[in-house]
């Protein structure tokens, strides 16, 4: 999840999926990893599968805020883009018309169905733990992001309690993150349980990059976390990494040209990446890829990776291919068909589309202090957020929306907040929950 600041002052960018590294147990394992420079097949007998890294056992960045002057700002000096092509332009137009791709597509200011007015007095208690069978051919469109490996209310909630609560929801897909063996057996047991209710987990693989010292390092760690999370279970999906593009910014920059981005950095995720897909694959060949989640308007990263090209223009490079392309979207970000930066102002589904895979916006949520809760369920459920997203689907080809998240996170967590569709008691329905509930039932997909 990225935040924003506000309007003229520097954003301090967060990920609230923690980006964490394999401490001195799992360092073992990466050791024996082998491959990272060039081949994306790597065979399973490259990388270990003896050995087991607990939860306890990796070391979380002590802070989600990364150092000072890195942040995005919508107010950058950068000339206006000139287009979403696949294969991104190196050198800025100052002549674009910023303006040229901003164009809401037509329908975007007016969703398939109005969105229903939350309740004003919402429900004290969530669903009772009772589990619905599941009906097979629904289609996994709405989803919920989840925080199971991250303790507050959901080390409270059990996962029977969880299904209950995303059933009455009407949400089919719920996300959550892995980032060791311990926490990929953990969630690989929680998702059997939604499984039996008709709900898909399906993992976020975090990893963070300042650590490694090259891009071998990076795909060996990539393929050794990959495999362990392949092999705690089958998934339909494996998302990889999330939000790190903004880790590899030059300072207050939207992120739309390849020259935005650190070149050494660039090629360590790359090799993250590279190795966390071959990891799987060397387990699961079956399961999708999901292209880990950027935000705002970070697609030049996206568009680099698939057409082989690195942050100084060349091209030639180890290209990178997936399945499923990612996107989060929050309310201060504003519409997502005409978003405003430096370079000018961009329709980002557009280049999303124009890369070639289908769109899920994997995370969309309200800032906790936007207004009250009533105007937040509002804002959720409104004309630039779901009822937008599901007016646009079919022309932009977004197969998936999934809220931010199911609890509210804990008040002491550093990046956090308020936003849950429930309170941190696990329980407590929020306005929020009305509205993406009345949502979806009026809106099937």
């Amino acid at each position: 999840m990225t935040n924003f600041a506000s309007a003229g002052d520097p954003a301090f960018r967060f990920i609230r999926f923690k980006a964490v590294t394999l401490a001195v147990a799992a360092s073992v394992l990466l050791a024996a990893c082998g491959g990272g420079g060039g081949d994306n097949s790597a065979s399973s007998t490259n990388a270990t599968q003896s050995g087991s890294a607990s939860a306890s056992s990796v070391s979380i960045a002590g802070s989600d805020l990364p150092a000072s002057g890195t942040g995005t700002t919508k107010l950058t000096t950068s000339p206006p883009a000139i287009g979403t092509a696949n294969v991104p332009s190196t050198t800025p137009s100052s002549n674009a018309d910023s303006t040229t791709d901003s164009t809401p597509a037509s329908g975007a200011s007016s969703p398939a169905a109005s969105a229903p007015a939350p309740a004003s007095s919402p429900n004290s208690t969530g669903g009772n733990g009772s589990i619905t069978p599941p009906q097979q051919s629904a289609r996994l469109f709405y989803g919920v992001n989840g925080h199971n490996n991250e303790g507050g209310a959901y080390d409270i909630s059990s996962p029977a309690l969880q299904l209950s609560q995303l059933q009455d929801l009407g949400a089919k897909l719920y996300r959550n993150e892995v980032y060791s063996q311990g926490t990929a057996n953990k969630l690989a047991g929680v998702a059997d349980i939604m499984a039996t209710g008709g709900v898909t987990v399906y993992p976020v693989i975090l990893m963070a990059i300042d650590t490694f010292i090259n891009e071998t390092d990076g795909y060996n760690a990539g393929f050794a976390l990959g495999q362990q999370t392949a092999s705690s279970r089958r998934y339909p999906y494996y998302e990889v990494t999330n939000e790190m593009e903004s880790a590899l910014l030059l300072g207050n920059v939207d992120g739309v040209y390849p020259s935005q981005y650190d070149l050494t950095k660039f090629r360590i995720l790359r090799g993250v990446i590279r190795g966390m897909i071959a990891g799987i694959k060397s387990v699961d060949t079956a399961g999708k890829i999901i292209m880990g989640g950027g935000t705002w308007l970070h697609y030049g990263f996206a568009q680099m990776l698939a057409a082989g090209m690195e942050p100084d223009g060349s091209l030639g490079h180890p290209a990178v291919d997936w399945d499923i392309t990612a996107w989060h979207w929050y309310s201060d970000q504003n519409d997502i068909t005409h978003a405003c930066g430096g370079t000018g102002c961009h329709n980002v589904l557009a280049a999303l589309k124009a890369l070639g895979k289908p769109i899920w916006i994997n995370e969309f949520g309200v800032r906790p202090n936007y207004g009250t809760d009533q105007q937040i369920a509002a804002y959720l459920a409104g004309n630039q957020m779901m009822a937008q997203f599901v007016a646009l689907a079919s022309t932009y080809d977004i197969e998936s929306i999934q809220s931010y998240e199911l609890y509210d996170d804990p008040s002491n967590l550093q990046g956090g907040g308020a936003y849950g569709l429930l309170k941190n008691d696990g329980h407590t329905q929020k306005p929020a929950y009305a509205a993406f509930k009345n949502f979806v039932a009026a809106n099937p997909m």
